[in-house]
């Protein structure tokens, strides 16, 4: 059998070798899925099916991965991840690579093989889909869950029709028939409903089961041809139904070891035409038998009660079946290869009979002959020698290959060679290989009369010795060991049995035959004369030990002597728990791979092998609670070098004192029913029981005196409690008495003080009246005032209000004089403007006499142009700037003293401003009447400024007189700062300053005559660049410094 682990593989082989099923078993090849992380977790399968061709599957595990496997092609590929457990698959479609999944959310989705894409979604089922039936054309789908069934188109995706029902009646399946447009509904109260699928009418109803037989349905499956159904549930029978009849016409019994089935699949034929004959029956305890409708026979059988089967599917065409195994794999099978026996031909009726040759062979009165494969030719006698030979020599090893040959077709001495060479069984194969080793004969019989038996009265609380903490493995030695005493009444008696069978019971708990016989094939091999010495330790056993123990390290046996160790302590426990206290989990199963594949004697040497290698930590050991707590807990030892000694004791320790000697070699368990065991002093366990019934009997009687007692103590302390309730009970009358007597004589007070009270509630009615008299004439005083104060505060509002009323004037009145000032501000701008203008007209005629001027100038004009046009290539914005610094540095050279003179008239014209400003805003603020003053004293400043504007023009010609003496010296100014401005081309405006600086020093050397006629020569345009020029402020601030 090969087995494929699909891993975190998304495609690869399914099988590495062309697969060959044994004939036995049938399976093609077992395939697994574990992840690859540190602790490999194994992914279990949940739901598989096959396409139409039956060639190819899907099968989806509980993560959501879902597989397609090509068995043609030896191919599989992950096609989708859904992220969820998938409750059902589909693969029948009538396109062939798209294939449905019911999902946990309870959505169904179709995705594509190929483009591996989303194809639709499906929603409307409120529990999870427990099927998928395709009709045999592929278009139509119907997805049963316990509450509703839908169907849908699968060619839109849409939902045709919906079957709700009543929620005491739950569905069981609904499904298509095969080859035909009708709908089987199944449901939950057995009965059997047939639709037509166009128009969903019912076409008829089964009948009801007959009483006799009558079971609840769960399963069904129906023929190809779509006549018989096939219908089982929790009961051994199956019913089958003629659907064309519409009747029951045949019960078939299981056998008695079939309690319930869970699935149920006709096994496709080619040549029967549709009606299949072969039926297969999935039951509880995972076994999918086939049988034949018609004759009741078992054919084969599918799975075991090791590898149980969860589902099943078949083929359409009947090669393979797909099993769901319980552990989460997937076993493929070939039907060809477990129908192999069924369908061998018949033996020919015709025989004919051989002469034997003239040269016969004897040996021991037997007649062979040997033949090969080969066309026989006349033998010679030499060669016939040869033959008689190779004969006898075959003979023998067929004898002791015999002995060797195990179950399943292991050899025992090629176990021993493999396991001298890895040191352990491979784990995947372990169990395998001792239950072949042990030859266990499965006696399902026999157990299950020993388990009916019940749990043994030795072992009923045995959770208060051993207090496990899983309840299933405590339940599972419970029942081994109960087993164990009631096939032999020396293990009931037997205090270190659970020690002896615990290991075994954790590692077979979820077989519970297996796990009884591998215990018991231990007590009868490996345990021998055990019990020889019950209910002491067998000494006989401990003095073999010791012996070789003395044999092969006489000082570690002295060292226990001195410190008065004896086998009982150094080798007893090891063998009452069988190395379980003292080794791991792998160390244990490494050790007994070695035990059981070797004499019986091997536990013992074992023993002793494992205080020899111990000897350095027992040597230093001085006390005997060290040696104890030393063989019942587990050390630090390499078990690979305790078993390399147990194998150089079992051959170095001479024949005398080995335990082969007195040990039996190996007998299995016989078939049908267990052998007897009564290896034991029958008359200390008859004496011990009897002893123990006698104990027992005697501790009923006690009980019984017991409870006897107990019941005259519950009576007398009845009385007891019963008389002192009559004395309570008269004590209670008295002090009610009392106590009612002291009530009268409290009720005649409480009259008394209240007839008191009452007078006194009287003349307090009388005071109160005369305070409410008072208080209403206080209350009237009260209204009175509180009306005088309201209408104070209606004045007091009237008052506010008049008061709010004139800050609000006062403030229109204020907001009225802003806009008044506001007003004058845009007056005084206009006048500023008209100003501006006539400063225009002023600098009109300045350019007109710089025009005169400049014919005087035409050489200087000249060279200035030529330096211009050499520097054309220049920015057109550079040459502006260039330009404008010469002209603020001409016009800064000859207009100084005529800023100074201006600077030092806007501060005088800055002065009256203000003054002015703060008259107008006093008489904006006493009188509207003062606007006409204001204006009148702007009307004297207009004519001072005309007065000094005629001045500055005086001013102005008498500077103009002086002009020519500055001709020279401008002529000289102007070559060096057309010789800077070359220079400076490049970075005009970052040389700003320097320039600013250099034309400050050229200024300082000219007279202020020459500055003043340069200016007169600008014109207004130019003076305006200039006022906007950082250059021009710099040099301003210079000058007045």
């Amino acid at each position: 059998m090969q087995s494929t682990d699909l891993g975190n593989k998304e495609s690869g082989k399914i099988w590495h070798r062309k697969p060959s099923p044994a004939t036995r078993e049938g399976i093609i090849v077992n395939i697994i899925h574990t992840t690859s992380d540190y602790l490999p977790k194994v992914l279990r399968f949940l739901n598989v099916a096959f396409d139409t061709s039956g060639d190819c599957l899907i099968a989806g595990d509980h993560q959501g991965n879902i597989y397609v496997f090509d068995l043609s092609g030896n191919r599989f590929h992950l096609v989708q991840r859904t992220a969820q457990a998938c409750t059902a698959l589909a693969f029948n479609l009538h396109r062939k690579s798209e294939f449905l999944v019911a999902l946990a959310d309870h959505s169904i989705k179709c995705f594509d093989t190929v483009t591996k894409e989303l194809v639709s979604w499906m929603r409307g089922h409120e529990s999870s889909v427990s099927s998928i039936s395709v009709h045999a054309s592929g278009r139509y789908a119907i997805t049963t869950s316990s509450d509703t069934a839908q169907l849908w188109d699968l060619d839109t995706f849409q939902r045709k029709r919906k079957l709700n029902i009543l929620q005491s009646v739950g569905i069981q399946k609904v499904f298509f028939l095969p080859l035909s447009n009708t709908i089987l509904s199944c449901f939950k109260d057995n009965s059997i409903f047939a639709w037509e699928c166009d128009t969903l009418c019912c076409k008829y109803q089964l009948p009801a089961q007959p009483e006799s037989s009558s079971i609840s349905y769960k399963v069904f499956a129906v023929t190809r041809d779509g006549r018989i159904l096939a219908a089982g549930g929790k009961s051994n029978h199956l019913h089958l139904w003629c659907l064309e009849a519409k009747q029951l016409f045949r019960i078939i019994q299981m056998p008695a070891k079939v309690r319930a089935v869970r699935h149920l699949e006709f096994l496709p034929d080619s040549f029967d035409a549709g009606s299949n004959q072969v039926l297969g029956v999935l039951s509880q305890d995972g076994i999918m038998r086939f049988i034949n409708i018609q004759t009741c026979k078992l054919l084969f059988e599918v799975g075991s009660l090791d590898e149980g089967i969860s589902s099943s599917v078949i083929s359409p065409h009947g090669r393979y079946i797909a099993s769901v195994m319980e552990n989460g794999s997937l076993n493929i099978y070939s039907v060809q290869a477990l129908t192999h026996e069924i369908n061998k031909p018949p033996p020919p009726l015709v025989k004919v009979m051989e002469d034997l040759p003239k040269n016969k062979l004897t040996s021991g009165g037997l007649k062979m002959r040997v033949t090969s494969g080969r066309a026989q030719r006349p033998a010679r006698s030499r060669e016939n020698q040869v033959q008689i030979r190779i004969l006898k020599h075959d003979l023998a090893g067929g004898l002791e290959n015999k002995e060797n040959e195990l179950s399943g077709g292991l050899n025992k001495k090629r176990l021993q060679i493999l396991l001298k060479g890895y040191g352990e069984y491979p784990t995947k194969y372990r169990m395998f290989i001792w239950r072949s080793l042990l030859q266990l004969p499965e006696n399902h019989t026999a157990f299950s009369s020993l388990i009916d038996k019940g749990v043994h009265m030795a072992f009923l609380n045995l959770q208060k010795k051993y207090p496990i903490k899983s309840r299933k493995l405590l339940r599972v030695l419970q029942r081994t060991l109960s087993a164990l005493a009631h096939w032999s009444a020396i293990f009931s008696e037997t205090p270190y049995l659970p020690l002896l069978a615990f290991p075994f019971v954790k590692l077979f708990q979820n077989n519970q035959l297996v796990c009884f016989e591998v215990v018991a094939t231990l007590i009868i091999n490996w345990c021998q004369h055990w019990f020889e010495y019950f209910p002491n330790p067998p000494i006989n056993i401990l003095a073999m030990i010791e012996n070789v123990l003395a044999f092969h390290d006489q000082g570690l046996l002295r060292h226990f002597i001195d410190h008065d160790v004896t086998s009982q302590l150094y080798a007893w426990p090891l063998l009452e728990t069988v190395f379980s206290e003292v080794l791991t989990r792998e160390e244990w199963l490494k050790l007994f791979d070695n035990v059981f594949s070797n004499h019986p004697s091997f536990l013992l040497m074992a023993v002793v092998a494992y205080n020899i290698c111990s000897r350095g930590p027992l040597l230093h050991c001085n006390l005997r609670d060290d040696f104890e707590y030393f063989f019942h807990h587990r050390n630090n030892l390499d078990i690979s070098v305790v078993i390399r000694e147990v194998y150089r004791l079992m051959d170095t320790t001479p024949p005398d004192i080995h335990p082969e000697r007195t040990l039996s070699v190996f007998v299995a368990l016989t078939k049908g029913q267990y052998p007897v065991f009564n290896q034991y002093p029958k008359f200390i366990v008859d004496y011990q029981t009897q002893e123990r019934e006698r104990i027992r009997n005697d501790e009923l009687d006690y009980l019984r005196e017991r409870q006897a007692v107990e019941n005259m103590q519950a009576e007398v302390d009845q009385q007891k409690v019963e008389d002192e309730a009559w004395y309570q009970k008269q004590e209670l009358l008295r002090k009610a008495e009392e106590t009612r007597r002291e009530m009268l004589l409290q009720e005649d007070e409480k009259m008394i003080q209240q007839r008191q009270r009452l007078a006194a509630v009287r003349r307090e009615l009388k005071v109160k009246e005369m305070h409410l008299q008072d208080a209403a004439r206080r209350r009237f005083l009260k209204l009175q005032q509180d009306q005088q104060e309201m209408e104070l505060r209606r004045l007091d509002d009237e008052i506010g209000r008049k008061v709010y009323m004139r800050d609000r004037e006062i403030a229109t009145t204020a907001k009225d004089l802003e806009m008044r000032h506001l007003e004058l501000e845009s007056q005084k701008r206009l006048y500023e403007k008209n100003l501006t203008r006539n400063q225009g007209t002023i600098a009109k005629e300045m350019r007109e006499d710089i025009d005169a001027y400049r014919q005087k100038v035409d050489l200087e004009e000249r060279l200035f142009h030529r330096l211009i046009e050499a520097d054309q290539t220049q920015n057109q914005d550079t040459q502006k700037l260039i330009e404008e610094n010469l002209a603020k540095a001409e016009q800064a050279c000859l207009n100084t003293d005529w800023r100074i003179q201006a600077l030092h008239k806007q501060r005088c014209d800055d002065l009256q401003r203000n003054e002015c400003y703060q008259e107008v805003a006093k008489l904006l603020r006493k009188n509207r009447r003062k606007e006409t003053e204001v204006l009148n004293a702007m009307l004297g400043k207009e004519v001072r400024k005309w007065e000094e504007a005629e001045e500055k023009e005086f001013r102005l010609n008498l500077e103009r007189e002086a002009s020519a003496l500055s001709d020279a010296s401008r002529r000289r100014f102007l070559e060096q700062e057309i010789h800077d401005a070359l220079e400076h081309a490049g970075q005009p405006r970052d040389a700003g300053d320097a320039r600013c600086q250099s034309e400050q020093v050229a200024s300082s050397c000219l007279p202020t005559t020459s500055l003043l006629s340069d200016i007169s020569e600008m014109d207004s345009s130019t003076w305006s660049k200039l006022m906007n020029q950082k250059d021009f402020f710099c040099y301003f601030k210079f000058s007045n410094i």
